[in-house]
């Protein structure tokens, strides 16, 4: 799946655009790598988005195209 719908459909960003703009700002990360929207990930990825000051890391533990709002935490882990 792309990098920029799994953001979407994982409610870490709300909308499409907005995730592929933070990747065309370099914002986002695939392990150590910048990452464009059109890269593919995989369970076992770690993403690092960085909001503002903060970074935030994520595993993605799921990848599914469709999900209800209640089941979308569980796609990812929240690292330290």
């Amino acid at each position: 799946m792309r990098l920029d719908k799994y953001l979407k459909v994982s409610r870490i960003i709300k909308r499409r655009t907005v995730a592929k703009e933070a990747c065309d700002q370099e914002r986002v990360k695939i392990g150590d790598k910048v990452a464009k929207a059109s890269d593919n990930i995989s369970t076992g990825d770690v993403i690092s988005i960085q909001f503002g000051h903060s970074i935030r890391l994520y595993r993605v533990l799921d990848i599914k195209e469709h999900v209800n709002k209640d089941g979308a935490g569980e796609l990812y882990e929240i690292l330290e």
